[in-house]
């Protein structure tokens, strides 16, 4: 689920008032786990990575972020250490500003009230996330990733709904909480039952209602 603020409100007005326009090359970090730091980031282009690291070292992943989300924004609020790690997927074009722009712009009630709105997506979303873990199989799970990302970055065509994927097989099976290989044969089966059809980092889904049939939605 993506969490999108409106361009003209005035949380993400005060960010490109205040903040500079930073490039972020493929692969770059915006940040780290770990790191203490007061900088909040606003997408402006391209795809970010959000990831944690598991006790054993393994990378989990959290989500997508895109543009016009907000990222960074709960070390910013409370100056503790980053949560999370965060890596553009392509070539990225973030607005970065201080933490303190953010607390200033926090004293609009409409703009707390948007801040406020994110953080309850999120943990909604997280909600959402945990109870898929319990109720559907991986085929499922794989699914609504996919509609997930049709949702926030799928771009309408004659052939159905495109996304360019930007992850490795191994970074959606750990978004999906399985294995690679059960991945993999989710999406065998997937284009088996032409729901979708896969290429070089891009899916398009043919089936929207196969696909929500699967997730259960």
């Amino acid at each position: 689920m993506t969490t999108v603020i409106p361009a003209d409100r005035p949380l993400s007005s005060a960010l490109r008032r205040e903040g500079q326009l930073r490039r972020f090359r493929r692969g770059q970090a915006l940040f780290i786990e770990g790191d203490l730091a007061e900088r909040v980031f606003l997408v402006e282009r391209g795809w970010v990575l959000i990831s944690c690291t598991a006790p054993e070292g393994r990378e989990i992943v959290l989500g997508l972020r895109g543009p016009s989300e907000i990222i960074g924004e709960l070390s910013a609020l409370d100056g503790a250490a980053r949560s999370a790690t965060a890596v553009a997927m392509s070539e990225v074009e973030a607005t970065v500003a201080r933490g303190s722009v953010m607390a200033r712009a926090l004293d609009d009630v409409v703009a707390a009230r948007e801040l406020i709105g994110i953080l309850a997506n999120r943990l909604r979303d997280a909600d959402r996330k945990r109870l898929e873990f319990v109720a559907l199989d991986t085929l499922g799970r794989v699914a609504e990733r996919l509609l997930e990302l049709a949702a926030g970055f799928g771009t309408e065509t004659a052939d159905g709904i495109a996304i360019e994927l930007p992850l490795s097989q191994e970074q959606l099976a750990s978004w999906c909480g399985a294995s690679r290989e059960s991945t993999v044969k989710a999406l065998s089966t997937l284009r088996t039952l032409n729901s979708i059809s896969t290429g070089r980092q891009t899916v398009i889904i043919h089936d929207v209602a196969a696909l929500e049939q699967r997730a259960h939605r």
